[in-house]
């Protein structure tokens, strides 16, 4: 977006009184400065000033202790550029505002390796360089519960009055109960920008998933994933709801995953996994031995919260293995039918809860690496994965924090500096969460051990 048309942008909008100008954080949180709109220009045309270590603050906003980029730094402020991204506007609060997507670097000029949109855009430089264009479209569930802030309940149908109480998969009557909030949520993405398809009621109740178009910019596809969570959770307290992206809000209902489908177009546009056939290319099977060889690895990014690995488990519609497959949702790597020549590989790993620019650096970053090396996968896997003996992810937070601290094929995905700052960040909130005792332990064990 030039000047230009941030001119004409704001004669579209002259509702919109200001302006978040945010960045993104490890954790996938915008945070960022509230501008008014005579300064809306300014700040698109020449950036603003925030410090680096916004970037890498814990799940409740708080420094890193001993994190080079406060003390030893000052704390300075560096800069931030406007993204490109048209702004976002906020149609449904009492009064319009609108989002800008910006990026950090340091105030030499280069950019800064631990913003997590950076690292995307490494990625995707790199498969530019071999001629590669990757194709993404996300899936992304979530769940409606009620906002008073202690334990979620699934929401009361604006219809009915009555909570759903059971799995309702593909059920058409939540999708209408809910029209009025799944409506809002189509109009917020077309005001937006983001290419949202089908909407679907998935296994837990409550539960929806909106899946997003293909688009041939993974930066792009990110973005959309960023703003459709705030859009999402924005648009639910207007309707008197909480939305809510964990992992597994519930023990006892499916977890919320966040799948990414992607694709590889070469300088004249042909998918380079098409190889007329449902099996796919050599270049389709080099990419899923990469991803298969990093899984474990870059766990840390699909599941970064004490939460998130409870949705990891047997039987719990996500994987836990490190396998794949054609057609078959219970392995990691899935390699969707169809049409052949829209031939892609479903990565079914990463939670709703994950940050999509870490989570798709991982999974681009991965397939590169596969592709570079020409690797080659084990057999595919046929029937339950969850049965069968394959190598698994890590099962609990520590071990996929010290699995990312030192992976061997970290240092090829990701910066040094951005690898530093994710552990150290993960370690702080595994230490704050160690020191809690849940009700259930007391319930359990108070005069019984």
């Amino acid at each position: 977006m030039t000047a230009s048309h941030i001119t004409t942008w704001l004669k579209e909008y002259p509702q919109i009184k200001s302006m978040f100008a945010c960045v993104c954080d490890l954790n996938g949180t915008l945070r960022g400065k509230r501008v008014p709109r005579d300064q809306i220009e300014k700040v698109i045309n020449e950036g603003l000033r925030m410090p680096l270590s916004i970037a890498n603050v814990d799940i409740w906003g708080e420094d890193i202790e001993n994190s080079e980029l406060v003390f030893a730094t000052g704390d300075a402020d560096e800069l931030c550029d406007f993204t490109g991204r048209t702004p976002a506007p906020i149609l449904y609060t009492a009064r319009p505002s609108a989002l800008a997507l910006f990026w950090m670097r340091r105030a030499d000029g280069t950019p800064f390796e631990g913003d997590p949109r950076r690292a995307l855009a490494n990625v995707v430089d790199r498969y530019k360089a071999m001629g590669l264009t990757p194709v993404v479209s996300t899936e992304l569930e979530f769940y409606l519960c009620d906002p008073d802030g202690g334990r979620p309940r699934a929401a009361r149908s604006p219809v009915t009055g009555v909570r759903p109480h059971s799995d309702g998969i593909l059920s058409l009557d939540e999708l209408q109960q809910f029209d009025e909030f799944l409506d809002d949520v189509y109009d917020g993405c077309a005001a937006q920008g983001i290419p949202a398809e089908a909407a679907t009621s998935e296994n837990g109740a409550g539960q929806f998933e909106i899946n997003m178009r293909h688009v041939d910019d993974p930066l792009r596809a990110a973005d959309d994933a960023i703003l459709f969570k705030r859009l999402v959770r924005g648009v639910a307290r207007k309707h008197g709801y909480a939305a809510t992206f964990m992992a597994k809000p519930y023990g006892d209902r499916s977890g919320s995953g966040f799948h990414i489908h992607f694709s590889l177009l070469d300088e004249h546009g042909v998918n380079v996994f098409d190889s007329g056939d449902e099996h796919g290319t050599p270049m389709l099977l080099h990419a899923v031995a990469g991803l298969l060889e990093t899984m474990q690895q870059n766990t840390l990014t699909f599941a970064p919260h004490l939460n998130s690995y409870r949705r990891l488990m047997p039987g719990a519609h996500a994987p836990t293995s490190v396998a794949w497959g054609y057609e078959n949702r219970t392995a990691a790597i899935r390699i969707p039918g169809g049409p052949c020549a829209a031939r892609r590989i479903e990565h079914r790993v990463a939670g709703a809860d994950a940050n999509p620019y870490l989570v798709m650096s991982s999974v681009l970053g991965g397939a590169l690496m596969g592709i570079r090396k020409q690797l080659l996968p084990a057999d595919a896997t046929v029937g339950d994965a969850y049965a069968q003996t394959h190598a698994q992810l890590p099962r609990d937070w520590a071990t996929a924090i010290e699995a990312f601290d030192g992976g061997s094929h970290v240092p090829d995905i990701f910066s040094p500096q951005l690898q530093k700052m994710l552990v150290e960040c993960k370690s702080q909130e595994l230490n704050r969460f160690s020191r809690q005792v849940s009700d259930f332990e007391y319930q359990s064990c108070l005069e019984v051990v």
